[in-house]
């Protein structure tokens, strides 16, 4: 059957409720208010794999002959393909190989692995990963499923669009995560089908944009690299077979830096208690980009596999970034009394301490002066700037420092 029609999207979105959750549309308050639209986010980091990629893997297994099946299953994945390949190749019982690059988090491989795929870690990138896994296809005989270039797993993916347009016909706009184009393939061009007048818009990491040179030139593109904390998009050559798709009916591309994700993982924490990983975030950091009013967005939330080193270590730096964690630096005479003084100004302001260091070695003349550096809580930009004024007000002569928690 041809892929990316009305009819094989309709086989899809049955054939994908076999081993999908049911991911109901959730309204945003926080971001509505933001952007003066109704915002609506679609969980996709609810999945029982933590990510869409179930449906693309799962009914590209339902459409191979069981000769294919046979042979194993082989993919290169940054790690939700992995877990949704692995899963779909348990529920079929075929063997399954994985090969992920070495910076692919514990938890994506752990949980690649749990599903009882063998797991190979090769190269920085999915890039590097996707060609070892051809490499093994061919040296092995096992058959090869692409990741985003394939239309049966964009097809799969596009079931996505079916869900949001049962819920909310009326809806104007879809913002959809970008990393080699499998989604934004399935999901525009359904929406198109469904409703040419809708506008879907991709996202993509500005270290790893791909898509949008590749539109820009007219013709797929291999970027020289792909950086970005954004590990589930991080790939330098968008899909061949889909590129076409993405031309027509994919609208705008907009591209979020890396900063942006941080700041959003942290509203999405506080405001929705939902963990999305970073590639996940890319529509709704896109969200203030867009300049809209009064239009019915949803916002595709593509997965939530991230692990806790990397999630402590965002929420770190979300916080300093927002100024609600820094540090400042003090110098006060070396006498007694000198630090409870700085802690009682501190107080006054409401100001909460996390920690103090205190460097007598910052002068020979440690009566002149010792250094006192003072990580301090704060409510935000306009608490941290009451907490300084304060400080300066009481000749301490503050000055900031980057934040190390």
């Amino acid at each position: 059957m041809e892929m990316l029609t009305l009819q094989s999207f309709e086989q899809a979105s049955e054939k994908v409720r076999e081993v999908t959750l049911e991911t109901k549309l959730v309204y945003s308050d926080y971001w509505s208010r933001s952007t003066g639209c109704r915002v609506y986010l679609k969980p996709e980091n609810m999945q029982f794999t933590g990510a869409y990629k179930v449906r693309g893997a799962y009914y590209k297994m339902s459409t191979l002959s069981d000769e294919d099946r046979a042979k194993g299953i082989i993919t290169a994945s940054a790690g939700n393909h992995a877990q949704g390949v692995a899963y779909a190749a348990a529920c079929y019982k075929v063997p399954a190989t994985i090969v992920m690059p070495t910076s692919t988090p514990l938890i994506k491989v752990n949980r690649t692995k749990s599903y009882g795929a063998k797991v190979v870690l090769h190269g920085d990138v999915y890039d590097d990963a996707c060609e070892k896994a051809y490499e093994l296809a061919e040296k092995e005989g096992y058959t090869f499923v692409h990741p985003f270039d394939d239309p049966a797993v964009a097809t799969g993916q596009g079931t996505i669009a079916m869900e949001i347009f049962k819920e909310l016909p009326l809806v104007d706009y879809i913002l959809v995560p970008i990393g080699g184009g499998g989604l934004a393939a399935g999901v525009s061009t359904l929406a198109k089908l469904l409703n040419p007048k809708i506008k879907v818009i991709g996202v993509e990491p500005s270290g790893a944009a791909c898509m949008k040179a590749s539109i820009e030139a007219g013709k797929v593109v291999t970027l020289d690299s792909a950086q970005t904390i954004a590990d589930g998009t991080a790939v330098k050559t968008p899909g061949e077979t889909i590129f076409p798709y993405i031309k027509e009916n994919i609208d705008d591309i907009i591209t979020v830096e890396d900063s942006d994700l941080i700041v959003a993982f942290l509203d999405m924490v506080e405001n929705h208690k939902m963990v999305v990983e970073n590639s996940g975030l890319l529509t709704v950091a896109a969200l203030k980009q867009l300049q809209l009013k009064d239009k019915k967005v949803v916002c595709i939330l593509s997965g939530g596999n991230m692990d806790v080193i990397t999630m402590s270590s965002v929420v770190q730096q979300g916080l300093i970034m927002r100024d609600r964690i820094f540090t400042v630096s003090v110098l006060l005479p070396d006498r007694p009394g000198e630090l409870s003084r700085v802690a009682s100004v501190i107080a006054q302001e409401n100001g909460n301490v996390i920690k103090l260091e205190h460097n007598q070695f910052v002068s020979t003349n440690r009566n002149a002066a010792v250094e006192l550096r003072i990580t301090l809580e704060a409510f935000g930009t306009d608490h941290k700037q009451q907490i300084l004024g304060r400080l300066e007000k009481d000749g301490f002569r503050p000055k900031i420092v980057r934040t190390s928690v």
